[in-house]
């Protein structure tokens, strides 16, 4: 609506912000109006034109290289984020990180002090202006910046202090407009160019890739500890009696799963805090034979074959094949129990397959929905470009993957 910009509240946060640029550039006027006299030639101080370009040129020489300073950037862009508005982006707080932000943000310093000049010195020049007019019905005279103006008595001037009204009802028009404006130009001078914006789009990115592969990874290796853990519990529970050595080797058991969980566990939550160590666990087929004693232990009979050079894998199949064999003998686990598994892994120059089957178990009819288990395995096997089938063939349940190891090494180094 026509009435709109008297009455939003944000034209006059952004009037603020127009009177501080306003404000900055009162010193470079004065430095330049105490300068010039004494540098310019008498003959081009009698040229207004040669004396108002001398001006301009001198005041610009000196806002440039001040907006180079990163705390201005980051006062400009702070003070544009609270009162101009929404527009402006999150970006405009920070530090300059390239020549060609500070080329943008020194360009978004020069329109914010011109603009906020010529809106301050009507700021200062229309409301005396319009208290002075509201007298000249009866004195027939005012002054304007030092300028005397005569007006005939009575009704004849009445207009000329309505005219002053409309010219400060005018100013805030003008306010809204600049600031308006101003809040446009924002995103192009003090927001990231559309490079910036893909690379933190890239980062953003590589983050929440991240933060999957690390839920994944705390899934498959404490959600494999926690099955062992409970199967011999229970087993140990039912023996300790009759048994005590197999619930010896039963806690015995417990006690390394919960150990490696809490490793795994530390690791993952160190790389979420950003505090990458060192010693960061990377379980691979190089600890395979572990990973099998553990799930023995919890009562599955893993039988294991290995074919091929599958110690000269790529350490991320490696690591990602480990991490496949956990969940797989974790499903195991968890929907058939104590029964015995195949795991056959071979390697050649080309290709590298995994196989993992069990008899079907009372639950194994559960597992067709997929589960966030199979999810991951499967996103696992795409990462690596590979394929993997997983449901019951016959009487058996089977996983196999199979992973190109050309392609696989060729987009490491990529």
């Amino acid at each position: 609506m026509l009435l709109d910009p008297l009455v939003r509240p944000s034209t006059y946060r952004r009037w603020v912000y127009l009177i501080l640029g306003g404000a900055v550039l009162v010193p470079f006027m004065l430095l330049a109006a105490m300068v010039l006299p004494s540098v310019l030639p008498v003959a081009v101080q009698r040229e207004p034109g040669l004396v108002v370009l001398t001006t301009v040129l001198l005041v610009l020489g000196l806002m440039v290289p001040m907006s180079f300073i990163p705390a201005v950037r980051v006062i400009e862009g702070t003070a544009a984020r609270e009162l101009l508005g929404d527009r402006v982006p999150e970006h405009a707080a920070r530090r300059a990180t390239s020549w060609s932000e500070r080329w943008r943000s020194a360009t978004w310093f020069v329109v914010h002090l011109v603009v906020g000049g010529l809106v301050g010195a009507l700021t200062l020049a229309l409301p005396p202006a319009v208290a002075l007019s509201v007298a000249v019905p009866f004195t027939g005279s005012m002054r304007l910046l030092d300028i005397p103006l005569r007006f005939p008595t009575g009704w004849a001037s009445a207009w000329v202090p309505a005219v002053s009204l409309l010219s400060l009802v005018l100013l805030v028009y003008l306010v809204a407009a600049s600031g308006a404006v101003l809040a446009r130009l924002a995103a192009p001078l003090l927001g990231p160019t559309t490079a910036e914006r893909l690379a933190e789009l890239s980062r953003r990115t590589e983050r929440l890739t991240e933060r999957n592969r690390l839920a994944r990874e705390l899934h498959d290796s404490v959600g494999h500890a926690l099955s062992v853990v409970t199967i011999q519990a229970s087993a140990a529970r039912r023996v300790i009696d009759s048994d005590p050595a197999f619930a010896r080797r039963a806690l015995g058991a417990i006690e390394e799963s919960a150990r490696t969980a809490l490793e795994d566990l530390d690791h993952v939550l160190g790389l979420l805090r950003e505090e990458r160590t060192p010693d960061d666990p990377q379980w691979t087929l190089a600890d395979l034979n572990v990973l099998l004693d553990k799930t023995r232990l919890a009562g599955v009979v893993v039988s294991s074959t290995v074919e091929g050079s599958v110690a000269d894998l790529p350490p991320v199949v490696s690591r990602e094949a480990y991490r496949i064999v956990q969940e797989g003998l974790t499903n195991v686990l968890r929907h058939a129990g104590k029964v015995p598994a195949e795991l056959r892994l071979a390697a050649d120059a080309d290709r590298f397959e995994l196989d993992l089957s069990n008899p079907l178990g009372l639950g194994a009819a559960t597992r067709n929905g997929g589960g966030h288990g199979l999810r991951g395995m499967r996103e696992r096997v795409a990462v690596l470009r590979g394929e993997m089938s997983a449901g019951p063939e016959r009487d058996r349940w089977a996983v196999r993957v199979s992973i190109p190891l050309r392609t696989t090494q060729r987009a490491a180094r990529g």
